[in-house]
């Protein structure tokens, strides 16, 4: 057997963590397994669904790297073979046709609430003659559901779970107007692309019954479930939007890295052993249902940023640049040189040490790129302002300035020898030039920033400071 999955999103937002999540299962089980992993779009709902929430949903699994088989499906684009199995259905006597009016369901469900009882359709034209019914008079189909007995669902993550059939009333199938309902459209769909295993949120439990019997009822084979529970912010409530409940786009946005975002989405209700740093190709090898917790996972910030950290320093430093280019190029209003694009690949190794975030990357970074003469933070300019200060900057510059080999060894040998003359220590020399070449008091190493800045632009950042009239303290 080929195991197929498939990611069924609404298209009335953005697709959130949680959505991401549950592609990420299902992607990984299939790829797992060696079988196909399916994107079904489910925007039967038209009063809500919308062509950018469509393109979000794309780009969002595009960007967290879960490439799916084949085209998409439109589910709105197959109501047709849904109302298809529907009448299919009242052919055999499986389904039947309900002529209740709503004024009349809503005086059974008042009745039953004030009795106490559960609010389920009794059955009204389960049996009736059709013939009964006023002439024109609007009706619903609905499954002829088992009301003896119970459904049985072998679920993958939950165990096994039942429920007595008497406690199911005859979901609707096609509502007055004839179109499909969602509970039918999600069983024809799955039956038709030959989905094996359902991985969906344990908020989809309930349905799960109501699919089985309408499976039954169709002749067709029950896929099999899982259901994992759902993602609680770090106070254990429900996730919402103060905890991470953010679309996919916004944590890009934010400066995580599609790797981290996979690793840590992982680890938010699966596991293996201790391991908390996961490679994708280590995921697909590793990834069982087996693995899955049964509790609610907990969303922590701190966490994914940890971890995104850990990604961050062993990406790539060309796409590391590629990454904060477009971010350093809106704070300076114009794209970025190609020289200074090839200044920000060399100082990368000093830069994605100290960051955790391409957010933070980029602010660190911005020094590299910045015009002359820089402004300095008000830490910088107080160190410049120190009477000797000025002093040291020139004497360095002017022994820089003889360099034949201009890297970091020679750099900070003439800082080093400077200091020992004063009889300072090296970073009372090493300091005024961070404040002079970067413009704060926090860089990379600075006699690396020096080697990556090359000699022309460190000389003239540093004549820049010289040259200015800050004050003497």
């Amino acid at each position: 057997m080929t195991v197929v999955t498939r990611f069924a999103p609404s298209p009335t937002g953005f697709l959130h963590i949680g959505g991401g999540r549950t592609a990420l299962f299902n992607w990984l089980f299939a790829r797992h397994h060696g079988g196909r992993f399916l994107l079904r779009i489910e925007d039967t709902d038209r009063a809500r669904s919308t062509d950018a929430a469509v393109a979000a949903i794309f780009d969002g699994l595009e960007w967290l790297g879960l490439d799916w088989d084949g085209e998409a499906v439109m589910q709105f684009a197959r109501a047709e073979r849904h109302a298809q199995v529907a009448r299919q259905l009242l052919d055999e006597g499986k389904a039947y046709r309900c002529y209740c009016t709503p004024e009349e369901l809503t005086a059974i469900r008042e009745e039953q609430r004030a009795k106490g009882l559960p609010m389920r359709y009794p059955g009204i034209w389960r049996d009736r003659d059709p013939s009964d019914a006023p002439a024109n008079t609007p009706f619903v189909v609905r499954l002829k559901a088992p009301t003896e007995g119970e459904t049985v669902i072998a679920d993958l993550v939950q165990g096994e779970v039942r429920v007595a059939n008497e406690q199911l009333d005859d979901m609707i199938l096609l509502r007055a107007d004839g179109t499909p309902t969602y509970m039918l459209s999600v069983v024809v769909d799955d039956h038709d692309m030959g989905v094996t295993h359902v991985i969906r949120g344990d908020d989809h439990l309930t349905n799960a019954f109501r699919q089985a019997q309408l499976y039954r009822a169709s002749g067709w084979e029950v896929p099999t479930v899982a259901h994992i529970p759902l993602i609680h912010g770090p106070d254990g409530a429900k996730l919402s939007k103060r905890h991470g409940a953010l679309g996919v786009d916004a944590y890009r946005d934010m400066g995580y890295l599609p790797e981290a975002m996979r690793n840590y989405l992982l680890r938010l209700g699966w596991s293996h052993g201790d391991d908390e740093i996961i490679s994708t190709e280590q995921a697909i090898e590793w990834f069982t249902l087996d693995s899955a917790g049964r509790s609610p996972s907990r969303f922590d910030f701190a966490k994914l940023t940890q971890l995104n950290g850990h990604y961050q320093r062993q990406a790539d430093n060309t796409r590391l640049t590629g990454l904060i280019a477009p971010r350093l190029a809106e704070k300076l209003g114009r794209p970025l040189t190609e020289a200074e694009t090839d200044r920000l690949t060399a100082g990368m190794i000093g830069l994605k040490d100290r960051a955790k975030t391409l957010v933070e990357l980029a602010d660190s970074a911005l020094f590299y790129v910045l015009p002359r003469p820089l402004t300095l933070d008000d830490k910088a300019a107080k160190i410049i302002a120190e009477s000797e200060t000025r002093n040291d900057l020139a004497q360095f510059s002017a022994r820089a300035a003889e360099l034949t080999e201009w890297n970091r060894e020679t750099l900070e040998e003439i800082a080093r020898t400077l200091a020992e003359e004063r009889g300072l220590k090296l970073g009372k020399v090493a300091q005024p030039l961070r404040a002079a070449l970067a413009g704060a008091t926090v860089s990379p190493p600075i006699f690396e920033v020096m080697e990556v800045l090359g000699r022309e632009e460190s000389m003239g950042r540093i004549g820049d400071v010289l040259d200015s009239s800050l004050p003497s303290l």
